[in-house]
Parts: structure tokens; C-alpha cells; sequence
């Protein structure tokens, strides 16, 4: 299983993003079932410096598929780090960030008010009009999601 995680690894920085997308969602699969893809969870930090706005989406989603696994406080100690993405220079990585939270404050309820505050926070007038109120309301029905 070991050397399968490190293959779809590889594949989710390469420049196919057909396969790339593939590998993900077999690494988002394996995520919900057990806690052998949580060892990369310090590789899926790295993913959210990328310049590749791709990447750094992949590297998001799988921190949260991870989030219910993480024994070792990882996802408390790159929080901030997650919660810049929510004003991504992309707003569909931010939209994806911002959906992504609810699993994550599930996860990991100690992260709850610093999550809220975040979205709360968030100022969506940096990005384009037609792309403003999609990010609103994600940010809306995120914090509906985590205070229920």
C-alpha cells in the first residue's frame, strides 16, 4: 500500500492533470477509509506553497480528507497556513479551501473558532466580480455548516 500512496504522490505534481486528478481522488478514497495516506500529511503542507494553483488545491483537499487522522497535531500547527488559502490569488482554490473547512473543524474541533474567525475575516472584494459572490456565499454556507 505503501509504495501505491507514493506513486499517486508523484502523480498529484505532475503536469497531467487528467492523471493528476485521478490520483487524487484515489488518494481522497483511501483517505476515508484509513490512516495510511496521513503519512504525507507533511508533503500535502509543502503542496500549499506551490505556485501551481492546482497543486496547491490537491494539497488542501487532502489535508482535510487527512484531518480526522492527524494524532500528531499537524493540521493545528499549518492552520494559518491552510486559512490564508481562503484569499487565494485564485478563487477557486479559495472557493475549494473554503468548502473543504467544515471537514476539517469536524475533524479537529479544537480548530473550530480560529476556522470561524477566518471566515468571518475573509474579504472576498479582492477577487473579480463575477467570482465575489460564488466566494460569499461559499463562505456563508461553510460557516452555517461548522455552527450546526
Amino acid at each position: 500500500m505503501k509504495e501505491r500512496i507514493s506513486e499517486l504522490y508523484a502523480l498529484l505534481l505532475g503536469q497531467d492533470g487528467k492523471t493528476a486528478y485521478k490520483a487524487l481522488q484515489t488518494l481522497q478514497q483511501l483517505s476515508e477509509e484509513s490512516a495510511d495516506v496521513y503519512s504525507y500529511m507533511d508533503q500535502f503542507a509543502d503542496m500549499l506553497d506551490s505556485e501551481n494553483s492546482y497543486i496547491r488545491t490537491r494539497g488542501l483537499t487532502l489535508i482535510a480528507y487527512n484531518a480526522k487522522w492527524d494524532t500528531d497535531y499537524k493540521v493545528d500547527e499549518m492552520i494559518d497556513k491552510y486559512l490564508e488559502h481562503i484569499t487565494d490569488i485564485k478563487p477557486i482554490t479559495a472557493r475549494q479551501c473554503i468548502k473543504l473547512l467544515p471537514k476539517i473543524a469536524k475533524a479537529k474541533p479544537e480548530l473550530k473558532d480560529d476556522i470561524l474567525s477566518a471566515l468571518r475575516k475573509a474579504d472576498a472584494s479582492i477577487f473579480p466580480d463575477s467570482m465575489q459572490s460564488l466566494v460569499y456565499k461559499d463562505i456563508r454556507n461553510s460557516l452555517a455548516e461548522i455552527q450546526s
